[in-house]
């Protein structure tokens, strides 16, 4: 009777581990309803996002300045206001995920895939064709918008693949993630950057027709973006915040005063919001750097030459 039992126990202890192995065909496989739903709501805001774009070339190029009854502009803006969506469903898809513990390989995957397009293909495309009107009188730079395009493509791409890689489960199985922290800029920032600017420079040129000397620095934000992606300089990624999340009533304060800034001046809110997350990893990956320098430099103590 002992042998039978600790032969089923064997058995079942094997059946757990298959079933709960990541690599199992099974559990790889699973689609998970409402996080893979928030994914095809990414990836449709994504598409939405790229469709705008394309309108507002050709009533760029139209002979009323309109397409389907809109402005070069106003379809700028809902492909930014897309992009913006197409983060609050990558955020979404991840929280559902995570809280129900529906996590799978197949949704990991599907989730870079769309923010592949909505996060690479949206905002590389948005710049290409939001410097090419204000760029005229400059064929040489029109030339290169397109390289600086498909850099920042590229090098988002390849960030989404290195995260894949870094929190596979084949790394560290049965472990969860030893940091909070992003390494590299996220996606979703960079795009979100990207984003946050165009719409700045669409309030400017309400104000401003001559828009030349604010869209030509585009994509060189776009290649410091790039950069920090395939960066090792780590950024907050708010994970760990949750409905169980306690804090101080006077954080509790600065963040509705910093909600409501957003909603009274939200393209400027937008594009601050953005730079000082950027800046923020920034400062805080030199003053690590710095701190690590300083104690390698330090002369040991008096007393440990005893």
């Amino acid at each position: 009777m002992s042998l039978r039992r600790h032969s089923e126990d064997e058995r079942s202890a094997a059946d757990f581990a298959r079933r709960w192995n990541p690599y199992n065909v099974t559990q790889a496989s699973r689609i998970f309803f409402l996080p893979n739903l928030m994914t095809a709501g990414n990836l449709f805001c994504g598409f939405m996002a790229i469709v705008n774009c394309i309108h507002a070339r050709f009533a760029e190029l139209s002979l009323t300045g309109e397409y389907l009854g809109a402005t070069a502009p106003d379809d700028y803006r809902s492909a930014v206001w897309f992009i913006i969506g197409a983060a609050a469903f990558d955020l979404l898809d991840g929280r559902l995920a995570r809280l129900g513990g529906r996590e799978s390989l197949f949704g990991a995957e599907f989730d870079s895939l769309a923010d592949v397009v909505s996060f690479g293909v949206a905002p590389a495309l948005m710049m290409f064709f939001f410097i090419l009107s204000p760029s005229q009188g400059v064929p040489w730079f029109r030339d290169i918008g397109w390289f600086v395009g498909f850099v920042y493509l590229l090098c988002a791409a390849m960030r989404l693949a290195r995260f894949n890689v870094i929190t596979n489960p084949l790394l560290h199985p049965g472990q969860k993630e030893l940091s909070n922290d992003f390494v590299g800029l996220p996606v979703p920032a960079a795009a979100a950057t990207v984003a946050a600017h165009v719409l700045f420079l669409l309030k400017l040129g309400d104000s401003d027709k001559s828009l030349s000397r604010f869209a030509l620095g585009l994509p060189i934000l776009m290649l410091l973006i790039a950069v920090l992606m395939m960066s090792t300089v780590r950024y907050p990624s708010g994970k760990k915040v949750d409905l169980q999340t306690q804090t101080r009533l006077r954080r509790l304060a600065a963040v509705a005063v910093f909600v409501g800034f957003i909603v009274m001046f939200k393209e400027v809110a937008f594009v601050c919001t953005c730079l000082g997350y950027i800046f923020f990893g920034l400062i805080r990956h030199w003053r690590r750097h710095r701190q690590v320098h300083r104690s390698m430099a330090t002369p040991p103590s008096a007393a440990n030459t005893l």
